[in-house]
């Protein structure tokens, strides 16, 4: 077992928002995993009992040990190794991440060895739990929070992050290999950080506040990829997908409000906590944790009224492009008709001839004429330029 190197905190930064592509965006992939997750659970089945979900990845273990002086990082590949050494240091504090889910055994033993209730071992496998606390045995935290991303599919993604505290430990399951949480592993590297020197709840208010301030590159990403939407629309360049990426953000919005609101209320709850559970100079923090929600709810209300305008202005500018065509061919249809008349008058089959034989000198007596035909050419004419010169000053031909 190795120390790690020190590492500078790795900064928050947004990710690039490409340019809307011709091909629709897809729906939300972690909105149908809940919706046929929800449709194969078990109705009735016994409470607490630990179901592995299809596509689970396998488990890959992680162990941080510290204090104030000491810093040790390792990945086991066997539990009883991790457990052992756990045991053995008991001086230390430690956190334990679980990376993937698809070991019945091995959930089994982390729920017995740690004292895990059933019921919150099946929301942690459940890995769709909205944001929440519980206080059990000891005094002990379980947490539920939401990871959020904003993907290259122009998607919400999110991912459940479990914790659960103990004396002088964190134990934190998540189903992905990759998460958001790489700045608290650096700040434990570096030995500069409060975490080295705090409880394990502050560990757990630390991975708590990099869930939540992951939320503001996701939203800045929204945000971006709606400026983007609207220049699309000034530019007068929509497409027929341009309705369905609106309607897809837009639901994205939702969800992501849907986030937020209850880790909104799972931080309120940890306020109200007895500071036999969570020490008031830990509520400090939190509260820090809790404004960070708040500014996260206004976002999210702020870019759902942003997308409701946007849909509104794209619909606006459709009618507006629907009037332009009907502009124009209103004043086609205007210009033919009296053209259309004129030649249909005189398209009309008369017999110059009476029945006796005589001339009809009433039975359109312009046909015979030898100017006849330039005659009515020109007078077709001036009528075309008469009504131009009327469209033009009434405006009509112009984009006034």
């Amino acid at each position: 077992m190795t120390a790690a190197t020190a590492s500078p905190d790795l900064p928050l930064a947004p990710p690039v928002v490409p340019a809307p592509a011709d091909e629709p965006v897809r729906s939300g992939v972690s909105d149908r995993a809940a919706t046929q997750q929800a449709r194969e659970q078990q109705v009735g089945q016994r409470p607490g009992t630990l179901t592995i979900r299809e596509g689970s990845l396998v488990p890959r273990l992680f162990l941080i040990s510290y204090d104030d002086t000491v810093f040790e990082e390792q990945e086991y590949t066997s539990y009883d190794e991790l457990w052992a050494y756990f045991q053995a240091n008991p001086q230390l504090k430690h956190w334990i991440d679980v990376r993937g889910y698809n070991d019945l055994a091995l959930m089994q033993r982390l729920m017995q060895d740690f004292r895990i209730h059933a019921l919150h071992m099946e929301d942690v496998l459940g890995d769709y739990q909205r944001a929440k606390v519980d206080v059990f045995d000891e005094n002990r935290l379980f947490l539920v929070s939401r990871m959020t991303e904003f993907t290259s599919l122009l998607e919400i993604d999110d991912d459940q992050l479990s914790l659960v505290t103990g004396p002088n430990y964190v134990l934190s399951f998540q189903d992905d290999y990759d998460d958001c949480l790489d700045s608290v592993r650096n700040r434990l590297r570096s030995g500069f950080s409060m975490i080295r020197h705090k409880s394990s709840v502050y560990l757990a208010y630390a991975l708590t506040d990099v869930v939540l301030d992951h939320y503001y590159p996701t939203m800045a990403a929204i945000g971006d990829y709606i400026e983007v939407l609207e220049d699309r629309i000034f530019q007068g360049r929509p497409n027929r997908h341009l309705l369905s990426r609106i309607l897809q953000i837009k639901k994205d919005i939702v969800r992501f409000r849907r986030l937020v609101y209850p880790e909104r209320e799972k931080i309120a709850e940890i306020l109200r906590m007895p500071d036999a559970v969570v020490s008031e100079e830990t509520k400090v923090f939190f509260k820090d944790c809790y404004d960070h929600a708040i500014q996260a709810m206004d976002l999210a209300e702020s870019y759902r009224e942003s997308i409701s305008s946007l849909m509104d202005l794209y619909l606006s500018d459709q009618s507006n492009r629907m009037n332009e065509v009907m502009k124009v061919l209103t004043i086609i249809s205007s210009i033919f008709i009296p053209l259309s008349f004129v030649v249909g008058l005189y398209g009309m089959n008369f017999q110059r001839e009476n029945p006796d034989g005589s001339i009809n000198h009433l039975n359109m007596p312009e046909l015979y004429e030898p100017w006849g035909y330039p005659v009515l050419m020109a007078i077709l004419a001036l009528i075309v330029t008469g009504q131009l010169i009327y469209f033009y000053r009434k405006g009509w031909l112009t984009n006034r």
